[in-house]
């Protein structure tokens, strides 16, 4: 069995896996290696490998996880042997969270031409081209948007998706709403179909923190894919085994 983490921004999602049918998962922003046992106790003795994917320094339940008796456990990283070319010209600054969505797609979509919208603190946009991840964009995701215009203005609100708006804005409030959803709605939109104009027989997955409030927003339907970090870093981990 394997245990995966993909630690976020703003929260952690833990999974174990048996081959490749998914047991049981989690998502938290607060937790604990005592927590860890709790949930996870019938799986412990099974648990063979570990993958962990962080955009942060490794959490203090992480390093706790020796005590486990875990016999491989593995971090995402720029060394990481990966099922799928690398064309990104600086490998060490690309995030571990980026590589593992990129996986899931290959393993979900073999040889397909592939657009990973990631819907989290940032948004970013992956292109996989077959068996070649080409690089990808990274902008601003919801919540930064929100933040940046209340603290980098004297005297806008901060705002939220909780907001209920109308577009034009009838209020500040309802103006910065509009503004922030709408417009990355709209960034979305484009990159889609710019997209699918270039690419034939091309899939659009999204995942992230928001995307289960944008998808039904968006122009075309997409493949919702939550846990696309998880099935990535899940394959990758499989792959290696397989290797050695």
């Amino acid at each position: 069995m394997n245990l995966i983490f993909d630690v976020g921004n703003t929260a952690t999602k833990i999974a174990v896996y048996e081959g490749y049918e998914k047991k049981v998962s989690l998502t938290t922003k607060q937790f604990s290696f005592d927590k860890l046992q709790e949930i996870f106790e019938p799986y412990l003795d099974e648990i063979k490998y570990a993958m962990i994917s962080t955009v942060r320094d490794l959490p203090e339940f992480i390093i706790d996880m020796a005590t486990l008796g875990i016999p491989n456990v593995h971090v995402l990283s720029r060394h990481t042997r990966l099922p799928f070319r690398n064309e990104y010209e600086t490998p060490e600054t690309l995030g571990p969270d980026r590589l593992a969505a990129v996986a899931g797609a290959y393993y979900l979509y073999p040889g397909r031409n592939v657009l990973i919208i990631d819907a989290g603190s940032a948004v970013t946009f992956d292109y996989l081209s077959g068996k070649t991840y080409k690089g990808g964009n990274i902008s601003p995701g919801l919540s930064m948007r929100f933040r940046a215009l209340h603290k980098f203005t004297g005297k806008l609100p901060l705002g939220s998706t909780l907001q209920k708006y109308s577009s034009p804005g009838k209020n500040t409030f309802e103006a910065i709403s509009a503004g922030v959803t709408d417009g990355l709605i709209y960034e979305i939109n484009s990159y889609i179909r710019s997209f699918r104009e270039d690419n034939i027989d091309s899939m659009i997955i999204l995942t992230g923190g928001d995307s289960g409030y944008l998808k039904e927003r968006l122009c075309c339907k997409v493949n919702y894919q939550p846990d696309l970090v998880l099935a990535g870093l899940n394959h990758i981990l499989e792959y290696n085994a397989e290797k050695n």
